[in-house]
């Protein structure tokens, strides 16, 4: 089992309050489709909350590339994600240059090891706003 799938584990287990050595409900997990394989991806996050919407970044640890899920998203941005026990159906948006510096500055400072991936890369690291989608109830015939 590798180190995503015990966190996953963990945190379904706790109704999302504990994952690994993360902060209790600072994970979020992301439900995502293989841009290219059209499997079915689960990422474990670190979020913010920002209104209804769920900040997240696409650090890849400060690597040189984006990480594969942000490319899912992007293919893709009607997505799932499992947030504090319940599941939720989300749009992912990529935020433009001065919301995101906002977003990127406040998650850093929740965050400290943000501010580090900053530093090892070239690249603008993405930050990605996740809000619910509002589901019409269906209007019978």
């Amino acid at each position: 089992m590798g180190w995503n799938d015990t966190i996953i584990d963990e945190f379904r287990a706790s109704g999302g309050e504990r994952a690994g050595n993360f902060a209790p409900g600072s994970l979020l997990l992301l439900h995502t489709v293989g841009a290219r394989s059209g499997q079915p991806r689960v990422n474990p996050l670190v979020h913010l909350k920002d209104g209804e919407r769920y900040l997240v970044v696409a650090s890849y640890g400060g690597a040189p590339t984006h990480p594969a899920w942000y490319f899912n998203a992007k293919a893709s941005p009607n997505l799932t994600i499992e947030v504090g026990g319940e599941t939720i159906d989300v749009t992912a948006e990529t935020l433009e240059p001065a919301e995101r510096d906002d977003a990127y500055r406040r998650l850093a400072e929740r965050y400290p090891f943000f501010a580090d991936y900053a530093l090892k890369t070239d690249r603008v690291i993405p930050v990605l706003a996740l809000t619910p989608r509002k589901i019409e109830p269906s209007l019978g015939p």
